[in-house]
């Protein structure tokens, strides 16, 4: 037997939680942050609760071939990837307005 979505109870393989937080995301920022030694870390943050970070920060970081974590509601990835993020987030579902490049 399959499990069932948290937020609304419906089975996984029905539930549209996750496409309605990505399409309610008013604004995602990525963002770039210095540390220790000068590395640096993509940083995105600003994802609605409802999304599951764990399984996003999966998939980017087998595109991008890179290490990173999800911290506090937010997912950072190990190195320089600004301009190579917001393509990958519009082909998962997310709004191309939504999605805000700091540098």
């Amino acid at each position: 037997m399959g499990s069932s979505c948290k937020t609304c109870g419906l089975p996984l393989e029905l539930c549209a939680c996750s496409d309605i937080a990505r399409e309610e995301t008013t604004s995602i920022r990525v963002y770039i942050e210095k540390r220790k030694w000068g590395r640096e870390v993509t940083v995105i943050d600003g994802l609605s609760k409802d999304i599951d970070l764990r399984s996003l920060s999966k998939r980017l970081k087998k595109s991008l071939a890179t290490g990173g974590t999800t911290k506090d509601g937010r997912i950072e990835l190990q190195g320089n990837f600004l301009r190579m993020i917001a393509p990958i987030l519009i082909d998962e579902g997310f709004p191309e307005t939504s999605i805000e490049l700091r540098d």
